[in-house]
C-alpha cells in the first residue's frame, strides 16, 4: 500500500466540478497519492512523504 511509514499519510479520493450553464456538475473521482520517497529515518530505510522528510531534517 502506498502510505508513509512515519505519519501514515495515504491516498485520498478527489473529484473535480465542471461548471456548465451556471451549475456545477460532478465529474469522475480519481485517487491522489502522496509524494513518497525512500529515505533513512533513525538508522533504518523507510518510505516517507516529503513533508516528514523535511521535518526530520530540521535542526532543533
Amino acid at each position: 500500500m502506498k502510505q508513509c511509514q512515519i505519519c501514515g499519510k495515504g491516498s485520498i479520493m478527489v473529484g473535480n466540478r465542471k461548471k456548465l450553464r451556471g451549475n456545477y456538475n460532478p465529474t469522475n473521482y480519481s485517487r491522489k497519492y502522496p509524494n513518497l520517497q525512500k529515505t533513512t529515518h533513525e538508522g533504518e530505510k523507510v518510505v516517507a512523504c516529503t513533508n516528514c522528510i523535511r521535518t526530520a531534517n530540521k535542526v532543533r
